[in-house]
């Protein structure tokens, strides 16, 4: 139950924030917003408000916001046999179309961005102890194996001293596969064992790149800051990420990354539910990597996300003039049917990780 709830709420409140965006700098200039839905349609229930009718609707994995003149996800071209009234998108400016159509990616990152920053508000920047002493153990991997703990200070592998954790990271991370004979002391008393790191990828700046690891993290200290430092904290925690998302990107386009890595609802929800577990810190700073990626994804030149739109407000821009709706209409429709199947496909993964 804890799980079905965490992931209505994430996927709730992070679609809820992409359209806002949407729907806010479509008031902001003036078009008029026909539907806010939380889901695709069939519409189950809703209200209408002035021009806008407010809805839930049947499949939940998204939302819309129906914009006044836009050939979107609805496919509704009735309105666009006419030529466009003032309150409708093919009537504004390039610049406010493009801000209208970026607005819900942006209010994604932004959202992860404030985030980001409250977190280091409220629970200080983290800065590594000096030494080795280990500050937490992945379950499951082989240092917990090999019967370490939190706390038990490493001090030597394959007989070479260790002082500070750059040395026994620059060991491990080159040995991955190669049994290293490990000491730790634990208050008085002195254990050894033979560790094996395993193969894994890991973040390196803005790129992924395979190490050794063995399961084992620093101690780490909290220390109070300013707005001015958690502002740039924040930035560059945003940064980072971003990057790694990219990098993941590149690494699809490349064939480096197959398509059975990406994430579908129920591994998210199964995430979603184990940060719930962990207390409202570790589901909201989940529900902020999540947004981040959503905003970037949403970005991608694909018929249907908002990158798709931007890519066909692009080339009317260049060549002067609108694409005809017919063609907007096949576009969007092969669009669909390819988002569709990928989520179909990443469903599937999710349930055989799940039988796994």
């Amino acid at each position: 139950m804890i799980t079905v709830l965490a992931a209505i709420f994430v996927l709730g409140v992070l679609v809820f924030i992409h359209e806002l965006g949407h729907f806010m700098s479509a008031k902001l200039f003036r078009i008029r917003v026909d539907r806010f839905s939380l889901g695709y349609p069939p519409r189950l229930v809703g209200k209408k408000v002035g021009d806008t009718d407010y809805c839930i609707s049947a499949i939940p994995f998204g939302g819309y916001v129906k914009i006044a003149g836009m050939v979107d996800e609805s496919m509704d071209k009735k309105a666009l046999a006419e030529e466009p009234k003032p309150w409708e998108f093919r009537s504004k400016p390039w610049i406010q179309k493009a801000v209208v159509i970026m607005a819900g990616s942006l209010m994604n990152i932004f959202f992860a961005f404030v985030v980001f920053v409250g977190a280091a508000l409220v629970y200080g920047v983290g800065e590594q102890v000096p030494g080795t002493t280990v500050g937490d153990i992945v379950e499951g991997r082989p240092a917990q194996q090999a019967g370490m703990l939190p706390g038990d200070r490493i001090v030597s592998i394959d007989g070479t001293d260790v002082h500070e954790w750059e040395d026994l990271t620059r060991i491990v991370h080159n040995s991955p596969g190669r049994a290293l004979r490990v000491t730790w002391a634990r208050g008085d008393s002195i254990f050894s064992a033979d560790i094996t790191p395993e193969l894994e990828k890991v973040p390196d700046g803005n790129r992924i790149r395979e190490v050794g690891l063995i399961g084992v993290f620093p101690q780490f200290e909290a220390r109070p800051v300013g707005f001015g430092r958690a502002l740039i904290t924040g930035f560059g925690t945003l940064y980072g990420y971003t990057g790694l998302v990219v990098s993941s990107i590149v690494r699809l386009i490349k064939g480096e990354e197959t398509i059975r890595s990406l994430a579908g609802p129920l591994t998210i929800s199964r995430m979603a539910g184990e940060s719930a577990r962990s207390g409202w810190g570790t589901l909201i700073g989940f529900m902020a990597i999540l947004s981040l990626n959503l905003g970037i994804l949403n970005l991608l030149p694909i018929p249907v996300l908002d990158g798709g739109h931007l890519v066909f407000l692009s080339i009317e821009g260049i060549i002067r003039r609108p694409i005809p709706v017919k063609m907007k209409m096949i576009v969007q429709q092969v669009g669909m049917i390819l988002i569709f199947g990928l989520m179909i496909f990443v469903i599937y993964n999710d349930v055989v990780r799940a039988i796994q």
